[in-house]
């Protein structure tokens, strides 16, 4: 049983099946609990959906998830070659008060995130956006 995962991405919304059934596996393979599953699963998608519409905007480049998964804690990675985005500084604060038909759509991802995750660090590194995260176990 290997304790990491890598997924080498397609900046296309396709890829995001893709993690989802990778991640379901590698949870199974991991025991993981399904609440740790869930969370992880939808922090991913949510910020492989910003690389993919945000950082890229189009299709035709790649972008990778590193996962680690350990009995205290799972270690994610997120790797892209888009342009500078520091989602912990540069994210827009999102409405969450008010109706739902009162809210803007979107800009919940990096929340959900924050709410999500127990540790987000980014950095920028050799031209990459690294952004690194860790949910306790």
């Amino acid at each position: 049983m290997a304790d990491q995962l890598s997924l080498n991405l397609e900046s296309s919304l396709e890829s995001l099946g893709r993690i989802e059934r990778a991640v379901a596996a590698f949870g199974a393979e991991h025991e993981w609990a399904a609440d740790l599953l869930f969370h992880v699963q939808l922090v991913l998608d949510e910020l492989a959906s910003n690389v993919i519409n945000h950082g890229y905007g189009a299709s035709g480049h790649d972008f990778q998830i590193i996962i680690e998964s350990k009995p205290q804690a799972v270690r994610i990675e997120v790797v892209d070659e888009a342009r500078p985005f520091d989602p912990l500084q540069d994210a827009p604060q999102p409405t969450t008060d008010g109706s739902v038909e009162e809210r803007k759509v979107g800009g919940l991802g990096v929340h959900i995130a924050k709410q999500l995750m127990d540790e987000m660090e980014y950095r920028r590194e050799n031209g990459k956006n690294r952004l690194t995260l860790v949910k306790n176990r």
